[in-house]
Formats: structure tokens, sequence, C-alpha cells
């Protein structure tokens, strides 16, 4: 009877032995495959951090000849309306056009959060005006559209894959134009660049043909007939977006280009977490089956 009962013991014993060693062997499993998992995701983050360095750059020069474009148009608008506030509607203003400046693309921080949070704040705090959104990029669109559905006005996709042209805001301006809605006045939301780790969240004032034609100011211009402010109307909103979309492009580029460069850093910390767990469960399991090693060897 002992000695059944102590075969028993050492049966169960080896049992015991053989469990912790398959948790041993299941956790390093576990580790390498998720050190593995996260080395990989810091080669994509690298990579994209590289794309967006030489994306960034490309953007930042072309953004120097863009601002002719908004600063031109903008001092027109500021010459002629100089009461109100920069990207600020007037109150009285019923009908209003809201243009907001996104792409399609994320993993670039706060950028398109930031626009879509301003849309909000100024829909909610609309009161009785009809405000309609023009949706330019689906980040403005998805974030917009299960409250605001109702606002849309224009929206356009395929933005951010390429570097925005003038074509781009022209198609733009000519959507909005050709919607049937006569808006009073109008403002576009887009991010402006600062530096590479900075934007800030910007408004444009822009006005139809009847409310440029309204302004008492206007008369400071010479020789400005009807077809002449006509044309020049279209293609100011035209140079207005145009302006907005190579600020927020520039805008969108750094701050990818910052976040990705974290994501990198945070991926490295991990890995560092990683390896250590991971050779100190391998010593582990080393160190326990030296011990049953030698512990068999004593008994017999």
């Amino acid at each position: 009877m002992l000695r059944q009962g102590a075969g028993t013991l050492q049966l169960v014993s080896q049992s015991f032995v053989n469990a912790e060693q398959a948790r041993g062997f299941a956790t390093l499993k576990d580790i390498s495959i998720r050190l593995k998992s996260v080395k990989n995701i810091q080669k994509i983050t690298k990579s994209m951090k590289m794309v967006a360095a030489a994306k960034y750059a490309k953007a930042e020069r072309d953004l120097k000849g863009a601002r002719a474009y908004g600063v031109g148009a903008k001092t027109f608008f500021d010459n002629i309306d100089p009461v109100a506030a920069e990207g600020a509607p007037k109150e009285e203003s019923k009908k209003q056009v809201l243009v907001l400046i996104t792409s399609d693309r994320g993993l670039c921080g706060a950028v398109h959060t930031s626009i879509v949070k301003e849309a909000r704040n100024i829909l909610n705090n609309a009161g009785d005006k009809d405000i309609r959104v023009v949706a330019i990029g689906d980040k403005s669109r998805a974030g917009l559209q299960r409250v605001y559905g109702k606002h849309f006005l224009v929206s356009g996709n395929e933005i951010g894959r390429a570097p925005p042209t003038f074509a781009d805001a022209s198609i733009a301006a000519k959507a909005i134009l050709d919607s049937g809605f006569d808006f009073e006045t109008g403002t576009i939301v887009f991010n402006r660049f600062k530096s590479v780790v900075s934007y800030e969240t910007s408004k444009l004032q822009i006005l139809p043909l009847e409310a440029i034609k309204a302004k008492e100011a206007l008369n400071t211009y010479d020789s400005v007939d009807d077809d002449v402010l006509q044309s020049y109307s279209e293609y100011s909103l035209a140079q207005l977006i145009y302006y907005a979309m190579k600020e927020s492009a520039t805008s969108e580029q750094s701050s990818r280009m910052t976040a990705m460069d974290g994501a990198s850093k945070n991926a490295g910390e991990m890995i560092d977490k990683l390896t250590l767990a991971f050779n100190r469960t391998r010593q582990a399991v080393i160190t326990r089956e030296l011990i049953e090693i030698i512990s068999g060897a004593a008994c017999v």
C-alpha cells in the first residue's frame, strides 16, 4: 500500500511537472508570436514615416506658391467686409455653406478630428440657420454622416492619394455653385500649417456674387462691372479652396510623419519589453528543467 501511494504521488508530481513545462513553452510561443507581430508593425510604421517625410517635403514646397492664391483672395474679401472676423459669417445670414477640407486617409493624428469637431460645434450652435455642409474628403463625411446627414450638400472623395491641384479645387467650386443652394455667406474650415509639429484649425470666409455686390466697400475698386465680378467671384472660390487644400495636405503629411515616428518609438519600447520577458521566461524554463534533472539524479 505504501509503495502504491508513493508511486501514485510520483505520477501526480510528474504530470504536474509536465503541465508546468507545457505552460512555460506555451508562454514562450505566445511571446515569440507577439514579438514577431510588433516587429512587423514597426517596419510598416518606419516605412510610412519615410513616405510621409518625402510627401511632406514636396507639399511644403508647393505650399509656398499656393499661399499667394489664398492671400490674394482673402485680402479682397477683407477689404470689402472689414467688420467680419476671419472665417466668421455674419449673424444675420440665414443660409450658409460650410466647406470642410480633409482627405480619405487616416493614421495622421487628430488632423481630421479637429475639422469634424469644429464643424459639429458650428452645426450645434446653428439655431434657425440653414447650414449646408460640403465635405471634401471621406474623413469629414464619415465623421458627420450619422448625425448631420441631412445637412450635406456636396461630398467628394479620392482626396489625399495625390497632391491637390487647382483642377481639383475648380471641380469642388463648380459643384458648390451648381448645387442650387443660394447661400448668403460661407466658411471654409481647414488646418493651417505652422510647423512640422503644429497646425491650427482655421476658417476662411467666402461670399457669393450677390453678397459681394451688396458690400459698400466694393466702390473702392474702379471699373468693376458685373461680368468681371462674376468671373472673379467664381475664380476666388476656387482660389480659396485650393489654398485650403494645400494647407491641409501639408498639415496632414507633417502630422502623419510625427504620428508614425511616435508609433515606431512605441513599438521599439514594446519590443524591448517583450524581448526581456521572452528571455526571462526562457531562462526560467531552462532553470526548472535543470532542477528536475538534478533532483532526479539525486533520487537515483
